[in-house]
């Protein structure tokens, strides 16, 4: 709830805000499943929204799309604002502005990105490949850059793979060792990625995320939802999606210091999947892009169960804090709430580390940076209710507000415009063509030597044939002379 250019979230003994000029700072949400993360996150995302910050979140649950409808008020929402001290006949019920998106392009417009702009580092996260296998990769990229050859979709790199495996021994020197082993594998990896539906990622006309940071005609920024409840089916690809996004938003923004707001704020729901199985240079790029994104503008929060998920090098960074209930019934859990407990500054009205264990449903520890940048004690607290309606929509509501859209039918189409598949193709082509001209050739001149090798066989055997008469010819003058010589001495 938006409330004297202050972002309140939840009330304890006093009133718990995000200041905006500190929402840039990052932040964490945490929590057991079922203890009211969505609806924080639901409540942030409509208070940036109403403070003109357009705001990215994926929604893995289906749940968040009904910030597009009013909310309805009920005895049980009256109950809560009364306890914390509101005036329920005060509380504005209303809807936001939304956008849908989907990578698969079947519940938002679809959101692509080309090969090319994925990169290398990301696509090797993406395939699951070795070192070796990420090293052929890395040449495949290479040589399309080289070349001029733009990776569009799946069929570029999958054409690019076979042409550096075809010409490896030309571009030995150049490249390095390109084993057929390696090749093999990338391309089987490429066939299951395409099964898992990375092919729909992957293409054109690719995503322009300044459509993911407009206001609407009253100010208010967009709600960009991306639906995930398929994508979610394939945690590689989704963790992937939001790395490359990251990585996006850090490379296309241009620096603008500590605006006095965020220009963008994205919200990484199930935010463990982007570090599991991550090797120690793909953590050190998103620490990086953590650490420098607030320059650009755009505030980070990630979502997930316990603080623990994140790499405590990135966690480092995440200064706006809401700690929902964690359970302990392992000595792990229980090492992990204690470690979550000493992240906040204490506040000597509860124990921290108790407090955790014994919250309710909708009730959080939170504690956001001051207007010096500190954090601030932390406060037990329960999350306002969201002003939009709780829950998703149907597909009807869903597919009406797509096409009222003003960018509906900018991204709804697929281009595949020429790049390293018929680029690649038609140089086959050629080389094709060359090689059968090569073949015709030889193929004359062996017809042309064995005529000229029958046509000598001939005349030497004209020749023989005449040498032949002429030797009988002569011996059987001398046969005929001789034996007219014997019957001229007879008589």
């Amino acid at each position: 709830m938006l409330s004297d250019n202050r972002i309140i979230i939840g009330k304890g003994e006093v009133e718990a805000h995000i200041l905006p000029k500190m929402a840039n700072r990052h932040g964490l949400i945490c929590g057991a499943t079922g203890t009211g993360k969505t609806i924080t996150l639901k409540v942030m995302a409509e208070s940036f929204s109403d403070m003109g910050v357009p705001v990215f979140l994926a929604d893995v649950k289906g749940d968040l799309a009904g910030c597009v409808k009013r909310g309805v008020r009920s005895e049980a929402i009256d109950k809560r604002l009364s306890g914390m001290g509101y005036d329920p006949d005060k509380f504005e019920y209303k809807s936001f502005p939304v956008r849908f998106w989907d990578v698969f392009g079947e519940g938002g417009h679809p959101v692509r990105t080309t090969v090319s702009d994925m990169g290398a580092s990301l696509f090797t996260r993406l395939l699951g490949l070795s070192d070796v296998q990420s090293g052929v990769l890395s040449i495949a990229f290479r040589v399309a850059d080289d070349n001029g050859w733009l990776l569009t979709d799946l069929k570029d790199i999958r054409s690019m793979v076979a042409y550096i495996t075809d010409h490896s021994a030309e571009l030995l020197n150049k490249y390095g060792n390109i084993s057929k082993q390696s090749a093999g594998a990338i391309q089987r990896a490429l066939l299951q990625l395409e099964d898992a539906g990375g092919e729909a990622f992957f293409g054109e006309p690719d995503i322009d995320i300044k459509d993911w940071m407009q206001t609407d005609e009253n100010g208010r920024g967009y709600i960009n939802i991306l639906h995930c409840a398929k994508l979610f089916q394939s945690p590689l690809l989704y963790s992937t999606f939001m790395l490359w996004l990251l990585a996006e938003l850090f490379e296309e923004l241009p620096e603008v210091g500590d605006p006095e707001k965020p220009r963008l704020v994205f919200f990484f729901d199930e935010a463990h999947l982007l570090f599991n199985g991550a090797k120690s240079t793909l953590t050190d790029k998103v620490e990086q892009v953590v650490k420098l994104i607030r320059s650009k503008g755009v505030g980070v929060y990630f979502i997930t169960q316990q603080p623990s998920d994140i790499p405590n090098p990135i966690l480092a960074q995440l200064g706006n804090r809401v700690q929902h209930a964690l359970r302990a019934y392992t000595p792990l859990e229980q090492r992990a709430i204690k470690a979550a407990a000493q992240s906040f500054r204490a506040n000597p009205n509860f124990d921290t580390e108790q407090a955790i264990t014994d919250l309710g449903t909708g009730e959080a520890l939170i504690s956001f940076l001051d207007e010096k940048g500190r954090p601030s004690v932390v406060e037990r607290a329960t999350v306002l209710p969201p002003q939009s309606a709780m829950g998703t929509i149907d597909d009807d509501r869903r597919a009406a507000e797509i096409k009222a859209d003003d960018l509906y039918g900018k991204y709804e189409n697929y281009v595949d415009n020429e790049s390293a598949y018929e680029l690649i193709t038609a140089q086959n082509e050629i080389e094709e063509e060359e090689k059968r001209k090569e073949e015709e050739k030889k193929a004359k001149e062996k017809e042309k030597a064995k005529t000229q090798t029958k046509k000598k066989t001939s005349y030497a055997g004209k020749v023989a044939n005449s040498a032949m008469n002429t030797i009988g010819r002569e011996l059987g003058r001398s046969v005929t002379r001789g034996i007219l010589g014997t019957i001229k001495k007879w008589f």
